[in-house]
């Protein structure tokens, strides 16, 4: 049998065709480029529904572009995701981002809760990332860090709907108020309490409590006694229901107004029948049934996933899509050049239009106005 020598080492014809091949296999790869997409958010505790939700928007746009295979400086990109569990805990978030900073993540998606994504954006500007959050507190565009954007509306913008809904179209003239003392639900709360009383509204009581309590039966009793006929709740879901369910307990006939999180199927979940006609919240973004691509992207996320997407599974989607589209456009994968190609350029995605002011806001933010029947959230219109 014939074999190839190299110095001390000799091969048959199989062994050195098997070298050979391995030889150029590392070259096929070597021509792909790695691009990290990181991910904070809830992924446990009582949020984790819309942690796992944005996530699943993030992995979707990801599995759609590595088929497609974005081509940037000549080489196909594959994108790989980094998910890390914030649990909306700011010292947990900032442990977070440096932690993806120091794994060479450049490009993340979160975090949720603006309590997280205020502190953790100097860590992520320190780093070198874009970051996409849907953090509404107005602090979190604040800070003057570049390439930071707010993928939906804010708290300025959603509290503000609301308190006009209210005035306009519920034709309300008393309301209460509560708020959970997290950044985002301070910062909802501030703003709805601020446009109801331009709008000539009356607030007629202001309570507090947190994050964690389940038990408002105490407040409640108070606000009864000041006969609102609404009350802003600024806090998340896993409030939200309960306090919906004390307030029928109660007989207390006044709506139960929110944000965006109120607007959660979550809500429906924890609340039962106790939320129906009663829950209405404001959520960034427009109806998904009724914009071109809405029902093809809730179908093909339901197959994926078994399960209906959340709020803002669509909004994380388009976003990723949207830096995808820049990178190819700026034809680079560098942080500083795929978001000044993002402020200066557009996207269409399936919940609406993505353009940028130098902030990082959205320049046109629209505004869905939702209810619940049937315990599940119906949206009602769009501004």
């Amino acid at each position: 049998m014939t074999r190839a020598s190299f110095g001390f080492l000799t091969l048959t014809p199989a062994a050195l065709a098997a070298l050979l091949l391995a030889g150029h296999a590392p070259q096929a790869t070597a021509q792909e480029q790695v691009i990290k997409i990181g991910h904070s958010g809830p992924l446990s505790g009582p949020n984790a529904f819309a942690g796992r939700d944005n996530e699943n928007g993030v992995r979707l746009a990801l599995e759609e572009l590595n088929a497609k295979k974005v081509v940037v400086e000549g080489k196909p990109l594959k994108f790989e995701l980094v998910s890390e569990d914030d649990q909306c805990d700011a010292r947990t978030g900032v442990s977070v981002a440096q932690k993806l900073v120091d794994s060479g993540v450049k490009f993340v998606l979160g975090p949720y809760c603006s309590g997280v994504a205020i502190p953790a954006s100097r860590v992520y500007s320190e780093g070198g990332a874009l970051v996409s959050t849907v953090g509404t507190n107005p602090k979190v565009t604040e800070g003057g860090y570049k390439n930071l954007f707010r993928i939906i509306a804010s708290d300025t913008q959603i509290g503000s709907n609301m308190a006009v809904y209210a005035a306009q179209v519920l034709k309300v003239k008393q309301v209460a108020v509560i708020d959970d003392r997290t950044a985002f639900g301070q910062g909802v709360a501030d703003q709805f309490t601020k446009e109801a009383k331009a709008q000539g509204l009356t607030v007629v009581g202001q309570e507090f409590t947190t994050d964690k309590s389940t038990d408002f039966l105490s407040i409640l009793t108070s606000l009864k006694g000041k006969q609102p006929q609404a009350i802003f709740f600024g806090g998340y879901a896993p409030q939200a229901a309960p306090m919906a369910r004390q307030m029928k307990q109660l007989g207390l006939t006044a709506k139960l107004l929110g944000g965006d999180t109120l607007c959660s199927p979550e809500v429906g979940k924890l609340g039962g029948d106790a939320v129906n006609d009663t829950v209405v919240c404001a959520q960034g973004g427009t109806m998904l049934d009724k914009v071109a691509n809405g029902p093809a992207f809730k179908a093909k996320y339901k197959a994926r996933f078994k399960q209906d997407a959340d709020a803002y599974a669509a909004s994380y989607y388009d976003q990723m899509m949207f830096i995808a589209d820049a990178m190819q456009k700026a034809n680079s994968t560098q942080p500083a050049k795929v978001g000044a190609q993002m402020v200066a350029s557009s996207y269409q995605g399936v919940a609406g239009t993505y353009a940028y002011d130098e902030k990082g806001n959205l320049k046109q933010a629209p505004i869905t106005v939702l209810t619940f029947r049937n315990a599940a959230p119906v949206p009602l219109a769009s501004y």
